[in-house]
């Protein structure tokens, strides 16, 4: 047995390497895929260039992984049963199982392996990563500027853009925000298309706009100094208008780890754990406190000094029950009979405040609505990066009890049918992954099913396949499914 074990672990572990060299090659190609007009031909030395694709291997060998265990299984349980070698181990009485059971362990201990590096290596590469984008984009601010978001780099100017010509260096539809004196948006410049560079000394960042106007809210003072009214803007238009942008830093400095040692990709289990703990109560703190607010200041409209020291939702349910109780019950006031009282010009007033008040509450229920949202879903993504630190090293297991029994199903080995095999379930397995990923985020589902949803799935399909190739029997069987639709046809004849 130890030379058949031999055989299965060297038979495996070839293909193993290969494919995972593949697949982190494919990986990385999406990578630059999406990077290459931002890295390419924008000034950075090659060493630059090679960290960056260095850390971005690192941040997906989590993802590589399971594909190469998937791959090399059905690649090598292909090949020894293409060659009837599998063949020859079963009729000797040796079990799949005992065939399997080396690479069991091998895959096992890749399993916890690829937590380990999960839990501890990548945060450090994902620091790393993270601290040399934005150091490059200090020194490159034209880079970070992605379409259709603002852009805060620069400080005091929002910009945006919402497309980008990579041949010509062109952008359009630009938006740039002047938030210098601390006012809101009260300038803003708007333009059809224009242009960034670079100074020589990399001081100063020059964007030279074309077609476009410039907004400023204007304030009128009276006498006193008082602002009487505002208008609502003076607008100046501009055929061409050049902005000069001073940059902080021209150097490739190195920033500060603790910038970026805060965000749930940079940490380990034990820190998420902690955040966790504390976003949690921070997020109920702060529900409990809008929930509070809107009772005493917004839905019932008593002074603020009758709930000092006191549970709004208390007091209120104290007054509900005194009112319940005849003897203690002092004054019933008829809120329509008040209102049928008043003259119309008082009604008018009436109705005037309570759709200011409406208004007051429908925006603060939105804002704070809002700002709950986000204090949820990023304790959702916290959660989540938890999690997914397991469900991705679990994958390997599920992909190796898929792929090992479907080769010796497949009876095909090589590299041709295996590789379409396993790229349509990975595909499968990556979209149920990002569907689980993005419902938990969006608190669709609990985040512990949003992140074990592909690997609970995929799970039972493995459980049965392998179920199927020790009984050395079919996945589908033909005659039976015409056999069961037969019956089907046969009861419908009946049943009319």
């Amino acid at each position: 047995m130890k030379k058949i074990h031999r055989l299965i672990l060297k038979s495996f572990i070839g293909p193993f390497l290969l494919t995972f060299a593949i697949s982190l090659f494919f990986l990385l190609m999406q990578f630059i895929w999406v990077w290459v007009d931002e890295l390419i031909g924008k000034g950075l030395n090659v060493s630059i260039i090679l960290k960056i694709l260095y850390y971005a291997s690192a941040m997906l060998v989590p993802m590589a992984l399971p594909l190469a265990v998937l791959l090399a299984s059905v690649m090598t349980f292909g090949n020894l049963s293409e060659h009837f070698e599998l063949t020859a181990m079963k009729t000797s009485g040796i079990s799949l199982w005992r065939i399997m059971s080396s690479l069991i362990f091998f895959i096992v201990a890749l399993s916890i392996g690829a937590f380990f590096f999960s839990n501890n290596v990548l945060p450090y590469t994902n620091l790393k990563y993270a601290q040399l984008l934005y150091d490059v984009s200090r020194k490159r601010p034209e880079m970070s500027i992605k379409t259709g978001v603002f852009n805060n780099e620069i400080d005091g100017f929002s910009i945006k853009v919402d497309k980008k010509n990579t041949e010509t260096g062109m952008m359009y539809s630009f938006m740039i925000y002047d938030h210098t004196k601390r006012k809101g948006n009260k300038k803003v410049t708007v333009a059809d298309s224009g242009q960034i560079s670079i100074t020589t000394d990399q001081k100063n960042m020059i964007v030279t706009l074309y077609s476009g106007r410039n907004y400023n809210e204007m304030k009128e003072k009276n006498t006193a100094g008082k602002i009487k009214k505002e208008y609502p803007y003076r607008q100046d238009k501009f055929d061409k208008e050049t902005i000069i942008f001073q940059l902080p830093d021209n150097s490739l400095k190195k920033s500060n780890d603790r910038m970026f040692k805060k965000h749930y990709e940079i940490m380990n289990t034990s820190q998420l754990s902690v955040v966790i703990d504390s976003l949690n109560k921070e997020y109920n703190i702060r529900k409990n406190q809008f929930q509070n607010r809107l009772l005493e200041y917004n839905y019932f409209k008593y002074e603020p000094k009758i709930f000092r020291d006191k549970d709004p939702t208390k007091f209120i349910n104290d007054s509900i029950r005194k009112y319940k109780e005849p003897d203690k019950l002092t004054t019933e006031f008829n809120l329509d009979s008040i209102y049928n009282n008043l003259n119309n010009k008082d009604k008018l007033a009436v109705i005037r405040g309570a759709y200011k008040s409406v208004k007051i509450i429908r925006s603060n229920i939105e804002n704070n609505g809002q700002s709950l949202e986000n204090r949820l879903k990023w304790l959702k993504k916290h959660e989540l990066a938890w999690y997914k630190k397991f469900s991705l090293s679990f994958a390997c297991l599920v992909f190796f009890f898929i792929g090992a029994p479907l080769g010796a199903i497949i009876r095909k080995g090589g590299f041709g049918f295996p590789f379409l095999i396993s790229v349509v379930l990975f595909m499968f397995y990556y979209v149920l992954y990002i569907t689980g990923e993005k419902s938990a985020v969006e608190n669709a589902v609990p985040v512990f099913v949003g992140a074990w949803l592909a690997s609970g799935i995929l799970f039972p399909l493995g459980v049965f396949i392998t179920y199927k190739a020790t009984k050395d029997s079919k996945i589908v069987n033909k005659e039976q499914i015409e056999t069961v639709v037969k019956k089907i046809l046969h009861f419908l004849k009946i049943s009319k």
